[in-house]
């Protein structure tokens, strides 16, 4: 399957093939739907085809590897049968904010030290967990310094480095609690430049500026070294 949102993050639409059709959903030869994983959810949309409009209320990762991808449809609906051409939309909306908060959560990481415990992205407000003391955490200090990389309006991009070199810089890896997919030979990096470089397979927006601004708007305690600090866009 060839996984187009992973070079194009803003690529809205594809015409794709239907491959299979299953319990679990719709696989195609080529999709701009990304599946949940990394903390962010998966795309919504539809397929079209003959006429028809198949609502995809979620989007998955099969069992065949991280180019694996299932296409969720909602209940009762009249489904492609395979062979059959569609044209696949996502909820572009939804996605683009997806995009703005996850490049935030790695300016996140950037401003606030200590590994990531775990983190979550939502289009209304999103969170990263870190492994430090509760006093050296401020919520407007944060807020400051983050919106000052976003305003800095540094380029965004991915690029890609070999299993063993990833092996050889283990001090790429922030999160404690998902490690970077190895095994296909490669890891994908996300690369806001001079400011953070970790492993990551979401959907990123192109330059800090387009993410307009964010808020902290809680830091709470989670156990005796792990605060959750919880972000929003400001629109």
């Amino acid at each position: 399957m060839d996984a187009l949102f992973r070079e194009d993050a803003y690529a809205r639409n594809c015409v794709a093939t239907v491959m299979t059709v299953d319990e679990r959903g719709i696989r195609l030869d080529r999709t701009v739907f990304y599946p949940t994983g990394g903390g962010q959810p998966g795309d919504t949309g539809v397929l079209r085809f003959d006429g028809f409009e198949v609502r995809i209320k979620d989007t998955v990762k099969g069992d065949g590897g991280p180019d694996d991808v299932i296409h969720v449809p909602e209940d009762g609906q009249e489904l492609p049968s395979p062979g059959t051409a569609v044209e696949a939309e996502i909820d572009w909306d939804r996605r683009h904010r997806h995009m703005r908060m996850h490049t935030a959560l790695h300016l996140l990481c950037a401003v606030v030290p200590g590994s990531v415990t775990g983190g979550q992205i939502g289009a209304d407000k999103s969170r990263l967990d870190f492994n430090v003391p509760a006093e050296s955490l401020d919520k407007d200090a944060i807020t400051e310094a983050v919106n000052r990389l976003i305003a800095a309006d540094t380029p965004v991009g991915t690029r890609w480095i070999t299993d063993d070199e990833m092996a050889a810089q283990p001090e790429l890896v922030r999160t404690m609690s998902v490690k970077p997919p190895t095994g296909s030979g490669r890891v994908r990096l996300l690369d806001v430049e001079g400011v953070d470089l970790q492993p990551c397979g979401g959907t990123h927006v192109a330059r800090t500026g387009e993410i307009g601004g964010i808020e902290v708007t809680k830091i709470e305690n989670k156990g005796k070294q792990n605060r959750r600090v919880v972000i929003a866009l400001r629109d």
